[in-house]
């Protein structure tokens, strides 16, 4: 099953995101923002408060994303260009 091993905030509305198979890249939410409970993402401080839950991504409010749904979406980096850590 895929898993997302780290998230963090990366800039505008995206996240960086590693995932359990090894890839990683860039999720842009923005796409979501104007659909229902994805709304609030459009507040960047709130969407600053990403964590990782179970195999996903999560807000307070309950907004979420599995990690299948970014593996289909996000810009993959190259793997050899993958620093393991998240960027700052």
């Amino acid at each position: 099953m895929l898993k997302v091993k780290q998230v963090s905030y990366y800039k505008e509305y995206k996240l960086f995101v590693e995932l359990s198979d090894g890839n990683a890249g860039y999720f842009d939410v923005f796409p979501y923002t104007d659909k229902g409970i994805f709304i609030q993402l459009k507040n960047v401080e709130y969407l600053k408060l990403v964590k990782v839950n179970f195999c996903g991504i999560c807000w307070p409010a309950g907004q979420d994303f599995s990690a299948d749904t970014i593996a289909y979406d996000m810009l993959q980096l190259p793997s050899k260009s993958i620093n393991r850590t998240l960027p700052q």
